[in-house]
């Protein structure tokens, strides 16, 4: 979805047919000359909480309710607002028993050790393979077509920028075992970042200045001044529910933006989860669980 209070070009529009487009209810402002406007920032902009909450329903909406809200409160200086959304609802190939669903310690990343709730099933031995001293256990759901979901366990004391690229790892070291009794606890996982300096690293630069080219999208000129993500995971017993929501918000160039033998693999430290495409070679989730589920 895309809400703009600068004019779209109509060319545009027509190249993105499944994207919704709405108007920003400051566009009149953006429609003075660049010497009246600046003198319009201590207007008081009642419409703001409608629009705000048009666009956190859109995020819902398009979330299946996993995300409440935008991951950035508007402000007023926003040219254009660009919301994506993905989400996903996965069963495992084969779910995790309730009854045997019971609390074993967790020791979390501060060396505290609490019982959490941890599910528990005897799995096939190649869906275990470990890399560089890693565990990786994919978890195959239902469908043809659908996304792999891996869990990543590292040595103690690890940390996500050592563990999380095992699960796309290449080099591989099978189990030798004749299946896996895996323990891995329930949990959800939910954040918002603030993504604006990653663009830069990906080398994304120019877009970030006065001075960008988005005449593509419109004759204003503008730059994007914002962006963020909200992102959630949650594994049960059933399968893997996960959602995000990234926001990009643009500013127009003339005002600043605001601002059988069977091996034992437990989970029970911090760890990784991914999920991946059906070809296992694009991650769309990544996260870490640091922290002792609740």
């Amino acid at each position: 979805g895309a809400w703009s209070a600068v004019p779209v070009r109509e060319a545009f529009r027509r190249g993105v047919p499944g994207v919704r487009f709405g108007v920003l209810p400051w566009a009149v402002l953006f429609a003075l000359p660049d010497e009246v406007l600046p003198a319009t920032d201590d207007l008081s902009m009642g419409e703001l909480p409608d629009i705000q909450e048009e666009l956190d329903a859109w995020v819902r909406e398009a979330t299946g309710g996993r995300i409440r809200r935008m991951p950035l409160e508007l402000d007023g200086s926003e040219s254009l607002v660009l919301l994506n959304a993905l989400a996903l609802k996965a069963s495992w190939l084969s779910s995790f028993s309730p009854r045997l669903t019971r609390d074993e310690p967790f020791t979390d990343g501060y060396g505290d050790t609490r019982p959490v709730p941890t599910m528990r099933q005897r799995i096939p031995a190649g869906w275990v393979w470990y890399v560089d001293g890693a565990t990786v256990v994919e978890l195959p759901c239902k469908g043809e077509g659908g996304v792999r979901v891996r869990f990543v366990l590292g040595p103690e004391g690890a940390g996500p920028a050592e563990v999380l690229p095992a699960a796309w790892a290449g080099a591989r070291r099978p189990l030798v075992a004749d299946s896996a009794d895996l323990a891995l606890p329930r949990f959800s996982l939910r954040t918002t970042t603030d993504a604006l300096g990653h663009l830069a690293v990906l080398g994304v630069v120019r877009a970030l200045c006065p001075g960008a080219d988005f005449s593509g999208i419109s004759a204003a000129d503008q730059h994007i001044g914002r962006v963020a993500q909200s992102a959630v995971v949650e594994v049960s017993e059933e399968g893997v529910e996960a959602a995000a929501v990234t926001q990009v918000t643009m500013t127009r160039g003339a005002v600043p933006p605001r601002h059988e033998v069977v091996e034992r693999i437990a989970f029970d430290r911090p760890f990784g989860v991914v999920v991946l495409d059906w070809a296992g070679e694009l991650p769309l989730f990544a996260g870490w669980r640091t922290s002792a589920p609740e």
